[in-house]
């Protein structure tokens, strides 16, 4: 039986990799969210906050989800109990990748947008990686006009993500999202159609 092509999305923050899969989405190519399904196994009802919960108590608020701040402040400088953590949800956000696959077994392309792809391994589960990338002082320009971040957040989420350089050395493609709007739906146009078996 075929199965979809799994095209992976990564790219640094502030690359834009959510207005890449946006893109993607109104070519009708379906959309897993990693970060999304993170937060859902977060809220309320979640499978992964009564977990958290026991783990790491005291982390979650009254009403049942994960609270991040206090969840934040539980890991912070233990590389162990981020371990734990992540042993704790990576299943549960695999899980929720599998099942959007299986929801979409006759797509002809799907897209894991996962920001720690290659970080996690989950290059793994796909045929083809797009990495997205802008020059670092626009990328720096467009991370500090986000509300509540300052030099030194970002630096630290830099830290834990791939260099830039790397990511791009290991893609199938890589799109520059400093050129502009209208060059990046045409190379995702174009990647759809490579894809796809589309006209070139």
């Amino acid at each position: 039986m075929s199965r979809p092509r799994i095209l992976g999305l990564t790219g640094s923050i502030g690359m834009g990799k959510s207005a890449t899969a946006a893109m993607f989405a109104r070519h009708g190519v379906p959309v897993h969210d990693a970060d999304a399904a993170v937060h859902a196994l977060y809220a309320a009802g979640g499978a992964a906050a009564p977990r958290i919960g026991s783990a790491f108590p005291g982390t979650l608020a009254p009403d049942g989800a994960v609270d991040r701040g206090r969840l934040r402040d539980a890991v912070l400088g233990s590389p162990e109990r981020l371990a734990a953590l992540e042993a704790l949800v990576h299943p549960l956000a695999q899980a929720a990748a599998r099942d959007f696959l299986a929801r979409h077994a006759d797509a002809a392309l799907v897209l894991l947008d996962i920001p720690l792809l290659f970080e996690t391994g989950a290059q793994a589960r796909c045929d083809r990686v797009l990495v997205v990338t802008a020059p670092e002082d626009v990328q720096r320009a467009r991370v500090l006009a986000r509300p509540g971040m300052d030099a030194a957040a970002f630096e630290a989420i830099r830290a834990k993500q791939m260099p830039d350089a790397e990511k791009r050395a290991r893609a199938d493609f890589v799109l520059d999202t400093s050129l502009g709007f209208a060059h990046a739906e045409a190379e995702v146009a174009a990647i759809v159609r490579t894809l796809t078996g589309g006209a070139p």
